[in-house]
C-alpha cells in the first residue's frame, strides 16, 4: 500500500515508515481511516513569537491544505501557552520570554496572513485551537508526570542542547518543558499525524512517546525540507535577511522570487505551488518567471501577480531595451537640482513625487522609506540619508508604493 502522490510531494522525512512498522503505516491508517468515514486529525503548531510569516513557513501550511482537501482535519494549534517559553529548537541561547498580550496579538495576525493558503470555510476542516486550554489548566502534579516520561539524556541527545551542553552555555530548566509541553498537544487533540520542518523531529517524536504513555495510537510524524532563502544559501530567515514575508505587495514579492538563485528555483516549484515541474518552461529566465507568478497568485490571486509581472518587467527594463513595451513617465534630474554633490535618498524622493504623489514634506520622506515604500531599480533604500550622485541614478526607475514610478534622467 502506498501513499498518495499529493502526499509524497516534497516529503522529507515521515517516521515511523513501512521498514520500522510494516504492519502500521500511514497508508494503512489513511486506508483504515477511509473505511471507516472518519477523517484523520493532522497536527500543526505554530508559536507565535513574531508578527510576520514568511514563504519559508508556508511549506508545512500547503501541505495541511493538501489534508483538507483530501477530506482530513487540519488541526492548527496556536501556541499561546508554549510561545512564552519558546522553541529551543536551533537557538543557540534562551528565547526572551514574551508576554500573554504580545502573542495573543502575533497569533491573530499569523491566522489572517494563512487566509489565503488553508481552507476557513469547509465545515469540518479546520480547527484552531489555543493550547492555553488545556497547559494553563495543569496542576503541578500533573507537571510533574509530564517530567517522569522523560529523562535528562533523551533532553541532552536533542542536537541543540547538546551543543549548547557542551560548550558550557546555559540551559534553562523550563527549556527541558517545551517539547514535553508540545507533545501533550498531541494528547489533547488526539493527533493522527503532526507536520513539521526536519528540525522538528525530536518534537514530534517526544508527541508519540506522550500518546502512547496516555494510552492512544501514537501520530506519524510527517516532516517538510526546510526552505532555501532567496540568496539561494542559507535557510530562509528572517535574521539572514534573505526572507519573502507574506505580509509583503504583490510587486515586492514577484520581484524577490523573479531574482532567486537558479539552484532553487525547481525547490520553489515543487514546495510553493502545485505545478508540474515536467510542464514548467525550461528556459530558466522563463521557468523563474512561472515561478514567480505562480506563487504569488497564491498568496495574491491571478490578477494581482499578473499586474506585479508587469510592473516589475517595467522596473527592470531601460529605454534601450528591445522589450520594453511599458511607458513609465521620466523626470529629468537636472531641472530639479544643480548636482554639486550627491543628494540624500529622503531629499531624491520628495523632489521627484511631491507633485504627483503627494510627498509633502522631507519629514514625510523620510517615514516612507522608513517604511520600506522607496526603491531603485526594484531594490528597497532603507536609509533616508542614502547619498546618491546623478550618474548612479540616469535611467533608472525610482518607485514610490505600489503605483508611482518615474524613470529618472539627468
Amino acid at each position: 500500500m502506498t501513499l498518495p502522490s499529493w502526499l509524497q510531494r516534497g516529503l522529507a522525512d515521515l517516521f515511523p515508515d513501512a521498514v520500522d512498522a510494516p504492519h502500521q503505516t500511514l497508508a494503512t491508517r489513511l486506508a483504515v481511516a477511509q473505511q471507516a468515514g472518519r477523517p484523520l486529525r493532522v497536527k500543526l503548531g505554530i508559536d507565535p513569537t513574531a508578527s510576520a510569516i514568511h514563504l519559508g513557513h508556508t511549506i508545512l501550511y500547503r501541505k495541511l491544505r493538501a489534508f483538507q482537501e483530501a477530506g482530513h482535519t487540519a488541526v492548527v494549534i496556536i501556541g499561546d501557552f508554549t510561545a512564552q517559553i519558546g522553541d529551543p529548537t536551533d537557538k543557540s541561547t534562551t528565547r526572551p520570554q514574551l508576554t500573554a498580550e504580545q502573542v495573543e496579538a502575533n497569533g491573530q495576525t499569523y491566522l489572517d496572513q494563512l487566509r489565503p493558503i488553508l481552507d476557513f470555510t469547509t465545515p469540518g476542516r479546520l480547527e484552531i485551537r489555543r493550547n492555553s486550554e488545556w497547559l494553563a489548566q495543569l496542576q503541578l502534579p500533573q507537571v510533574i508526570g509530564l517530567l517522569g516520561t522523560a529523562t535528562v539524556g533523551q533532553m541532552l541527545a536533542k542536537e541543540d542542547f547538546a551543543n549548547r551542553y557542551g560548550r558550557g552555555a546555559p540551559i534553562a530548566l523550563h527549556e527541558f518543558l517545551y517539547p514535553l509541553l508540545q507533545g501533550y498537544d498531541s494528547v489533547m487533540v488526539k493527533a493522527d499525524v503532526e507536520l513539521g520542518g526536519t528540525d522538528q523531529k525530536f518534537n514530534v517524536a517526544m508527541g508519540r512517546d506522550l500518546q502512547r504513555h496516555f494510552g492512544q495510537p501514537p501520530q506519524f510524524g510527517l516532516l517538510m525540507p526546510i526552505l532555501t532563502g532567496i540568496d539561494g544559501v542559507q535557510k530562509m530567515s528572517k535574521s539572514l535577511g534573505n526572507t519573502i514575508a507574506l505580509q509583503e505587495d504583490p510587486i515586492t514579492i514577484y520581484s524577490k522570487l523573479e531574482k532567486v538563485a537558479d539552484a532553487v528555483v525547481d525547490d520553489y516549484i515543487t514546495l510553493l505551488t502545485n505545478l508540474d515541474p515536467a510542464t514548467m518552461p525550461q528556459d530558466p529566465r522563463q521557468r523563474q518567471r512561472a515561478m514567480a507568478l505562480a506563487v504569488t497568485a497564491s498568496l495574491h490571486g491571478r490578477e494581482a501577480a499578473e499586474q506585479a509581472q508587469a510592473a516589475a518587467a517595467t522596473l527592470v527594463m531601460t529605454p534601450s531595451s528591445s522589450t520594453a513595451n511599458v511607458d513609465v513617465p521620466e523626470v529629468n534630474l537636472g531641472a530639479l537640482w544643480n548636482w554639486s554633490t550627491p543628494i540624500p535618498a529622503y531629499q531624491l524622493a520628495h523632489g521627484v513625487f511631491k507633485a504627483t504623489a503627494g510627498l509633502k514634506s522631507t519629514s514625510e520622506a523620510r517615514r516612507r522609506i522608513q517604511g520600506g515604500a522607496l526603491r531603485l531599480d526594484g531594490e528597497k533604500i532603507l536609509n533616508p540619508q542614502a547619498p546618491f550622485a546623478k550618474e548612479e541614478l540616469d535611467g533608472k526607475v525610482l518607485q514610490l508604493g505600489k503605483k508611482a514610478f518615474y524613470r529618472l534622467v539627468v
